[in-house]
């Protein structure tokens, strides 16, 4: 089982950002956190890697569900949609949520991770 679902884009990397934020939002996702990582190590190590950025996704109705299905789940959120640039152009990649979670034996869980699933395939098929 592959644990993430990408999609090259025909876009500048800041589009590919804005586009991710916009579909995301088109399906109930916010974006809480912004994580430049390729920044983040050029100052903290002074390497230097092509551009990367994690952005931290959520959809309040599927966390409140999942976390009154499992209360230790928030270790597991939000869920990573990264952007990054590469040898064939800018790539929007985002965590398979029934790939993260198989480990965890819930039914419950595994039926929220499932509609989270679809909804996070939507976003990517719609870059």
């Amino acid at each position: 089982m592959s644990y993430c679902f990408s999609k090259i884009v025909d876009c500048s990397f800041d589009e590919a950002i804005a586009l991710a934020t916009e579909k995301l939002s088109a399906e109930g996702f916010g974006v809480l956190t912004t994580i430049d990582v390729s920044a983040t190590l050029k100052t903290k190590l002074d390497v230097d890697m092509p551009r990367y950025t994690i952005l931290g996704a959520c959809n309040p109705g599927y966390a409140h569900k999942a976390l009154m299905a499992e209360d230790k789940i928030g270790t597991m959120l939000p869920c990573n949609v990264i952007v990054q640039e590469g040898s064939n152009g800018v790539e929007v990649s985002t965590v398979d949520p029934l790939a993260s979670m198989q480990a965890i034996k819930n039914p419950d869980l595994g039926e929220i991770a499932k509609e989270v699933q679809a909804k996070l395939k939507k976003v990517i098929e719609s870059l």
